[in-house]
């Protein structure tokens, strides 16, 4: 009975032929609305701003945010999320529906690069300019948590006038947002920030938390506050590009890795860089093998370094000589000149150089130097890749402005980023290693795993001539003095007795050492003592 009952509630309700027919007939109509509106928001979803701001931004040598990402990633990968997206506020008449754009200024998504998967965002500065809004936000919030939990790079196409004034303090809580998920995913995937237009105010700091900032010259700038706040508060003319432009980002304040011609030359070279990063600190960096040998032999490296100890040579030559193929992509390559840091490979293995550069400051560490060399190591660090560095350092520069800057705690962080880095790590020292700066650049008291000195190398507390006028203080014959201090300490031996380097190599034979070291330490595992984390001096 109750089984009778309860078929006849459910039974299906049987309509006249002609109410079926009417029915199905308006439910195919409102179907063709709902799909006509649908292509109706795709379509103003393509055209961003409109027809005329694609155009000013194609007069000012930009591309739009959507050839950004159809250029930076592999044809057909791309899948957008939050399209439909649009801003929420009813202040000032954003409520009018012709201040409703789809995407609401960002496109977000994800796609592949070079056959592997990354998270992206691109600022569409066609959208009010490309400022952010609480929708905005959370639409840059979504991408970046999910490469979070698959284990994917996030890259940042920025291009924005900074916060939509219109929301007020909902556009800084979407800042806030975005800044916490900078800090909780840096060290889990890499980041990557690409300015491609203006970058002002809060706006700069999501770029300065991620990994790599880079910039593209003439159109791209970042700075707290603008040409006209600086004039009213300071009195100080400057103009967009010297307050915040590419040259001042790479040479002057740091703040920037590399800067681009165009658009274009922009993403190309980001496409390159991401090849030799790992998708997460889960994944090793890929192996791209090539066809040059493990056991290559350099013959130019036993006659690079000048017999004079005062002369200068190119550590860029030596880098180039020893890697894959003579690929080295640099990075900061105007800034701390004094420094060499960049991404390489080593029998098609990813590993990060870090190399003083004797033609400048005569490779002297100072505090860009320091404070450069030491971001890039624990970079290296969190993503699993192998850190080799060349030494020729005659220690850190003298001077009250470096006194006076902090070089005692700026040098420490070099100190501490390579103690704390448990990677494979590799120190060459070529020639001068004195003082305190042969401890800093990954001696073995550091933990250093394979540390080899060249016949020219010098490993000492100080230069002979130093030396001597403190030892041999009022002697007679202060230049037997300085023969006999240089026959006992100006030379690697001092250092290979007590261990301190494991070998005196041939120079041409260093890509080779260095190949078989690399391939032994893949499965090095170290670690350090355990803790919430440690107290580096910023």
């Amino acid at each position: 009975m109750a089984a009778t009952m309860i078929s006849r509630i459910f039974a299906p309700v049987r309509m006249a032929p002609r109410l079926a027919s009417a029915a199905s007939s308006n439910w195919a109509t409102l179907q063709e609305k709902v799909q006509m509106k649908i292509d109706i928001k795709r379509d103003e979803a393509f055209i961003g701003g409109g027809e005329k701001r694609i155009k000013g931004q194609h007069k000012k040598g930009k591309l739009t945010a959507r050839e950004r990402i159809s250029l930076l990633l592999d044809p057909g990968t791309f899948v957008e999320y939050d399209m439909f997206a649009e801003q929420n506020c009813t202040d000032f008449g954003m409520d009018d529906p012709k201040n409703k754009y789809p995407g609401d200024g960002v496109i977000s998504g994800r796609g592949k690069v070079n056959g592997r998967p990354i998270f992206l965002y691109s600022q569409d500065f066609t959208v009010f300019g490309g400022s952010l809004s609480g929708a905005h936000a959370r639409k840059i919030c979504k991408i970046m948590d999910q490469a979070m939990l698959v284990g994917a790079p996030v890259i940042g196409l920025n291009d924005s006038g900074g916060a939509r004034i219109h929301e007020g303090v909902d556009s800084l809580a979407g800042y806030s947002d975005i800044f916490l998920r900078n800090t909780l995913s840096s060290g889990v995937v890499p980041q990557i920030s690409m300015i491609m237009g203006p970058c002002a105010g809060g706006a700069v700091y999501s770029p300065a938390l991620t990994d790599f900032t880079f910039m593209v010259k003439d159109t791209s700038h970042m700075f707290i506050t603008g040409p006209d706040v600086v004039k009213a508060v300071t009195n100080e003319d400057v103009t967009q590009e010297q307050l915040g432009g590419a040259t001042t980002h790479t040479s002057t304040s740091g703040v920037a890795a590399l800067a681009f011609e165009n658009d274009v030359e922009a993403l190309i070279g980001l496409r390159d860089f991401l090849n030799y990063l790992p998708l997460s600190n889960r994944d090793p960096a890929p192996i791209i093998q090539n066809d040059d040998s493990p056991d290559r032999l350099v013959p130019m490296l036993d006659t690079v370094v000048p017999h004079d100890s005062t002369k200068a040579y190119d550590m860029l030559e030596i880098v180039r000589s020893i890697v894959d193929a003579k690929q080295f992509f640099e990075l900061m390559p105007t800034y701390a000149k004094n420094i060499i840091i960049g991404l390489a490979r080593m029998d098609g293995r990813t590993v990060g150089i870090v190399g003083n550069q004797p033609k400048v400051a005569s490779g002297c560490l100072d505090i860009n130097a320091s404070v450069k060399a030491a971001r890039f190591v624990r970079f290296c660090d969190c993503f699993n890749i192998p850190i080799i560095t060349f030494e020729d350092v005659p220690g850190f520069l003298p001077g009250t402005s470096q006194e006076y800057g902090g070089i005692i705690k700026h040098g420490a962080k070099l100190i501490y980023a390579y103690s704390e880095a448990t990677v494979p790590k590799i120190t060459v020292i070529t020639r001068k290693a004195y003082g305190g700066a042969y401890c800093v650049m990954n001696s073995k008291h550091l933990r250093g795993d394979m540390n080899y000195a060249w016949p020219t190398a010098e490993v000492a507390v100080m230069g002979a001539k130093g030396a001597v006028s403190i030892i041999f203080r009022g002697a007679d014959d202060a230049t037997a003095a300085e023969n006999d201090y240089i026959d006992k300490f100006a030379n690697p031996f001092p250092a290979a007795v007590r261990g301190f380097v494991d070998d005196i190599i041939q120079p041409s034979t260093t890509r080779r050492k260095i190949c078989q070291d690399l391939e032994l330490l893949a499965s090095k595992d170290q670690t350090i003592p355990s803790k919430k984390h440690g107290n580096i001096p910023l």
